[in-house]
């Protein structure tokens, strides 16, 4: 506890995913005040064919627990 969970359209670096990861881990313990030996967080990569079920699922199947919402339409990354 807790874990940051990020779902994004592949084509990044592991290197721009594990600098990613240690910024998020940095912020999130900073806000929160905890320590980061609590702290996991993934990184999972999609195709834009993919992340249509993602966007479905995790954003618009989740408005109630949503803090930023999508300013774009998932069809247009086809």
């Amino acid at each position: 506890m807790p874990h940051i969970s990020v779902k994004m359209l592949e084509g990044r670096s592991e290197e721009q995913k594990k600098r990613l990861a240690a910024a998020l881990v940095k912020t999130l313990t900073e806000e929160l005040g905890c320590s980061a030996h609590y702290v996991t967080c993934t990184v999972e990569d999609f195709d834009a064919q993919a992340w249509q079920g993602v966007f479905k699922a995790d954003i618009e199947g989740k408005k109630d627990k949503l803090y930023k919402k999508a300013e774009y339409d998932p069809k247009s990354l086809l």
